[in-house]
């Protein structure tokens, strides 16, 4: 978005209306610009806490699985991973529709107590005598539901920002994400309660005051859901193939693949850090759609980078998986034998690329230098892409009340979250990585499309109505 220069841009969205005040006109004093800041950074806290818990459990739900239940396997793993997302994609419209309607820290206390007692359940899932994938299964699908709550903070941040201040709020917040993602996996083993009005959003009572006129436009609203849709299944494909790729490619065993993927996905997360802040000062140069259409080209061409070439193959894992409780080959197959066992019983595992998987006899091996390439430019992309999206989904939204349009924008991205993994262990292990990674380009590129057909209508709701101007970027 191009820089806004009048003074509507610079007022905050929630302050305390008084009778006869104009729609553009608020004064905020210093005390309630203290209490919005506060509840805004508590707010940064609570992500950031979120971010932690997720990052910490997520690397030891397989064998913790394996533990508590022999009988599951790799397809009922997946499960229990998608579960997450599962719960958050409902219940984050029931919370955003919540919030609308009530103070917001009501959905938010019931959500993070849904989410301790999820967390309680997760932690004592091995004391049943039977069912105890089913119990884990559950527990994660309820910390997904109380993961709901990022919905209802969005919608608080949109509203109690200015247009200048959002973007840097937005990425605060998910700089605190990321960071909450690095740090989790290093220990594995509103002040009056009242929910605050936006300026432009009048309380019922109010007859001085004139309720903003002008409709959301839909198709912006619809389109910056399919843009943030395609942004985190990209993401989720890629977080999910890091593993088995690196182990069918460079015969990596399960203990080289969980410590070099987890330095890897927390240099990720710095980069990320880094990324969001400096979007925030790009952002006011060239403007949020630009910054998006820019993260989009990075992201593709990091995934045409990762198309294999040359004459190269891979290593061939020959050998049958004789310990393994699944009959047939399947995705998960490549993730099941993996703890090296040779301190105990002298036990190698097999590694490379298994041969049940039958495009490893003519797939070229990805270098590694490939690899590393293409994990740099999808995590310079993707973070400027996220923060973006839900930035100008916010500006579009305007000054109506946001609850449950965030949750739509969440459970898209939840929706997200379980396709991706779908999408490309089927393709990967079907098909190969040259078609799994040739049809992400295609997607992207698909995408690229769609936001320049909108890109004009990615415009701020105060902008569209002409309260405001936008200079051209």
């Amino acid at each position: 978005m191009a820089s806004l220069e009048t003074e509507a841009e610079q007022e905050p969205l929630l302050g305390c209306r008084t009778s006869g005040s104009r729609e553009w006109n608020v004064i905020e004093t210093e005390e309630h610009y203290k209490s919005r800041w506060r509840s805004i950074r508590i707010l940064y806290l609570t992500m950031f806490l979120s971010s932690v818990a997720f990052s910490i459990v997520i690397m030891s739900i397989w064998p913790y699985l394996q533990k508590i239940d022999p009988t599951a396997d790799a397809s009922f793993l997946g499960w229990v991973i998608a579960s997450f997302s599962i719960g958050q994609m409902v219940a984050s419209p029931m919370f955003g529709l919540w919030s609308n309607y009530r103070p917001r820290k009501e959905p938010l206390f019931v959500s993070i107590f849904i989410s301790v007692a999820a967390n309680c359940l997760y932690a004592y899932v091995h004391v049943p005598a039977s069912h105890n994938k089913y119990y884990m299964l559950v527990a994660r699908g309820l910390v997904g539901f109380g993961a709901g709550n990022v919905a209802v903070v969005r919608s608080y941040i949109a509203g109690a920002t200015s247009l200048q201040e959002r973007t840097s709020a937005m990425a605060n917040t998910s700089a605190c994400q990321a960071l909450g993602f690095i740090l989790g996996p290093e220990h594995r083993v509103d002040d009056s309660g009242r929910q605050c009005k936006s300026i432009n959003f009048e309380e019922a009572n109010t007859d001085e005051v004139q309720i903003p006129q002008g409709n959301i436009d839909q198709v912006a609203v619809v389109a910056t859901n399919i843009l943030f849709f395609v942004v985190l299944f990209i993401f989720a494909l890629f977080e999910t193939i890091v593993t088995p790729l690196t182990m069918d490619m460079y015969a990596w065993t399960r203990e080289q693949a969980v410590l070099y993927g987890g330095i890897i996905l927390a240099a990720l997360g710095i980069e990320a850090v880094l990324i969001f802040m400096g979007v925030k000062l790009l952002s006011k140069k060239i403007g949020e759609r630009a910054v998006l259409l820019g993260g989009l080209t990075i992201v593709w061409v990091g995934f045409f980078i990762l198309l294999p070439w040359g004459n190269q193959f891979p290593k061939i894992q020959w050998e049958d998986l004789h310990n393994n409780s699944i009959p047939s080959a399947t995705f998960g197959e490549i993730i099941i034998n993996f703890w090296k066992s040779s301190r105990e019983d002298h036990y190698e595992e097999p590694t490379g690329c298994p041969i049940e998987q039958a495009w490893c006899l003519y797939t070229p091996v990805i270098h590694l230098a490939q690899f590393l390439t293409s994990t740099l430019l999808v995590g310079i992309g993707y973070p400027a892409c996220n923060v973006m999206s839900y930035t100008l989904y916010s500006k579009i939204l305007g000054p109506k009340p946001q609850g449950v349009y965030m949750g739509w924008l969440t459970a898209s991205g939840s929706g997200a979250r379980i396709l991706g993994p779908v999408f490309i262990s089927q393709v990967y292990t079907y098909w190969g990585p040259r078609w799994a990674f040739s049809l992400v380009c295609g997607i992207v590129i698909l995408t690229i499309t769609l936001l320049g057909a909108v890109y004009k209508r990615l415009i701020a709701f105060s902008v569209r109505h002409g309260r405001i101007r936008e200079s051209a970027s």
